[in-house]
């Protein structure tokens, strides 16, 4: 018995579609709200390397992802409550009244 070739399925070609990119204005930018009132200063000091997951997730929450990197943040008392669980990597500094 002759073993055949299946007729090979003609290729189609997807049509590329681009969309267009929606130009970056200022209106956009503008959504994000500057900090009124106190702010606190925290700076990432020590590495993360070796930390759990979830103290890892608060840094990363906080703004820090480098020894060095510095994030300016409302004094609120979630923020308080992030910064309390990092301590040990991290400074801070009152700004504002």
């Amino acid at each position: 018995m002759a073993v055949t070739k299946k007729a090979a399925a003609p290729k189609v070609v997807k049509a590329s579609v681009k969309k267009a990119a929606a130009p970056k204005t200022a209106a956009v930018k503008a959504t994000r709200k500057a900090h009124t009132g106190p702010t606190v200063v925290v700076k990432q000091v020590r590495s993360q390397i070796g930390i759990m997951p979830k103290t890892k997730a608060t840094m990363r929450a906080l703004g820090l992802r480098k020894i060095g990197d510095v994030n300016t943040l409302p004094d609120r008392p979630e923020i308080r409550g992030m910064i309390a669980r990092v301590p040990h990597l991290i400074e801070v500094n009152r700004k504002g009244a």
